[in-house]
C-alpha cells in the first residue's frame, strides 16, 4: 500500500493499492471535459460588479491536453470503493448517478460577466450548502468567514499555477465543515495542490495523485513553501500529541 503523501502517478493505479473504504473523505476535482487545460488566449476587459471594466491578462498556461473528456464510470466506481464519503466538484458535468447532496461555491461574481459558481456532489448530506468566496483574478476573498469581502492586498493573493486552480480557503472550509480530526483525505486530481495545502494547514493526513509531471513539480514546490510557513501554533486544536499527525516524509 502506498504511503501518505503526494504521488506523481495515475490515480486509477494508485487507488487500486488501497482497501475498501480506506479514506474517510475524498475531496476531488476531476477533469470536466471542457478543454480548460490551457493554450487559450484570454486577455480581455472583464465587466465588474460596479459596472466598470478592467483588463485581465491571460495566465499563459500551456495546453497540457488533460481536459478533453470527463472521467469514465470506472473512475467514480473506484473512488466510491476506496472512500467512505465524497465531495466531487463538477458533478453537473458527469453522467453518473450521484445522491442529492450539493455544495455551491459562490464566487461572488454577480453583476460581472464571469462564472457565478461551481457545484460539487456531497455524500455527507442531502441538502444544499453554500460557501461564498470571491475568486476572480486579483479579486480574492478576505477569509473563510468573510469570503465575499475583498481582502484588498494583492500581495497576499494566492499565486495561480494551474488554469482551474481553486483557492486554499475553499478546501479549508470543506475540511472545517465536513471532516473530523483523524480523518484520512484523498485527492485524485491534485492540480495546484490547494487541497493538500489545506490539509497541511488543518493537520490532516492525505494521499494525493497528479499524473502530469509538470504540474506535479509545480504543486510540490507550492506545497513545500506552505509547509515551511506553517507554525504549530497556527491551529493548535488539530496538532496531535505525537506531533507527527498530518505530515509526510
Amino acid at each position: 500500500m502506498l504511503d501518505f503523501g503526494f504521488h506523481n502517478m495515475n490515480c486509477m493505479d494508485g487507488m487500486k493499492q488501497f482497501p475498501d473504504r480506506y479514506f474517510d473523505l475524498a475531496i476531488v476535482d476531476p477533469e470536466y471535459g471542457r478543454k480548460e487545460h490551457g493554450g487559450k488566449k484570454r486577455s480581455k476587459y472583464v465587466l465588474q460588479r460596479n459596472g466598470s471594466k478592467i483588463f485581465v491578462k491571460d495566465g499563459n498556461y500551456e495546453n497540457r491536453h488533460w481536459d478533453n473528456s470527463p472521467p469514465p464510470k470506472e473512475y467514480f466506481d473506484e473512488l466510491m470503493r476506496v472512500s467512505k464519503n465524497q465531495i466531487i466538484w463538477g458533478c453537473n458535468y458527469y453522467d453518473y448517478s450521484f445522491g442529492s447532496g450539493r455544495i455551491i461555491w459562490d464566487k461572488c461574481n454577480d453583476g460581472s460577466d464571469q462564472s457565478d459558481a461551481e457545484i460539487a456532489y456531497n455524500s455527507l448530506t442531502d441538502r444544499v450548502d453554500i460557501f461564498r468566496f470571491m475568486w476572480r483574478g486579483m479579486f480574492q476573498g478576505k477569509s473563510i468567514h468573510e469570503g465575499w469581502v475583498q481582502q484588498g492586498n494583492k500581495a497576499l493573493n494566492e499565486k495561480r499555477i494551474h488554469p482551474t486552480q481553486k483557492p486554499v480557503p475553499l478546501y479549508e472550509w470543506l475540511l472545517e465543515k465536513y471532516a473530523k480530526r483523524g480523518d484520512k483525505i484523498l485527492d485524485t486530481h491534485v492540480g495546484s495542490a490547494s487541497s493538500l495545502v489545506a490539509c497541511r494547514n488543518r493537520g490532516f493526513k492525505y494521499v494525493g495523485f497528479e499524473i502530469d509531471a509538470a504540474y506535479y513539480n509545480r504543486a510540490s514546490k507550492r506545497l513545500q513553501i506552505a509547509e515551511d510557513q506553517i507554525s504549530i501554533f497556527d491551529y493548535p486544536e488539530v496538532i496531535p500529541d505525537d506531533m507527527g499527525y498530518g505530515y509526510t516524509e
